[in-house]
């Protein structure tokens, strides 16, 4: 089944969009800097390379069979600033899996805007996707990445110890992980959370 969404997809703060050839230097703001490459396979990208990935990202919108990517930007919707990206990669079409990532500027962390987006990508994964099971993975001592994960309701399920040299270190890593049928209980679960008015 293909997965092709309606652009944009709005949330309360965030617009998830297609990239354009003139998000390059947005881009460039964040994946330029090494406290943002420092948990990527990237180093730090020139302006250049930024207008490359770019360029290949705006392909990226669509899941059609096993490996293709939707790799979106976010856009603050107040403003419209670009403040970052999130991915969605599909691993396996026979056992309907996706992978999720995200890569935001760190001026917009820490305010929530990352696990909003990141239920627009269980969102499209579980229903217009009809995926079984997403996956999202980070380095141990990626704590913002982990516990973004954990806020989205998905479980660590593996911790892969001096696995493969990353950077030129042992790389440790966390593999988390949710089914739909998770996900959907967890969002009946939120809204039948009576609310208190008093």
């Amino acid at each position: 089944m293909a997965l092709v969404p309606d652009y944009p997809i709005k949330t309360a703060r965030l617009r998830l969009r297609p990239f354009t050839r003139g998000d390059v230097d947005a881009v460039y703001d964040y994946r330029r800097r090494d406290d943002v490459a420092l948990y990527l396979f990237d180093v730090a990208l020139s302006r250049d390379e930024c207008a490359l990935a770019v360029r290949q990202r705006i392909s990226q919108v669509a899941l059609a069979r096993e490996g293709d990517k939707i790799i979106l930007a976010v856009e603050h919707k107040d403003d419209k600033n670009l403040i970052g990206e999130v991915s969605l990669i599909w691993r396996s079409q026979e056992a309907r899996q996706v992978e999720l990532g995200w890569i935001f500027h760190p001026d917009w962390q820490g305010q929530g805007f990352a696990s909003e987006a990141g239920e627009v990508l269980l969102n499209l994964a579980f229903e217009a996707g009809d995926m079984h099971r997403a996956t999202a993975r980070c380095g141990t001592n990626n704590v913002t990445s982990w516990r973004l994960m954990e806020r989205l309701g998905m479980r660590r399920e593996a911790h892969f110890r001096e696995h493969k040299l990353f950077k030129g270190k042992w790389d440790e890593e966390y593999v988390y992980a949710i089914l739909r049928r998770e996900w959907r209980l967890s969002r009946q679960q939120e809204q039948s959370v009576p609310i208190n008015r008093a």
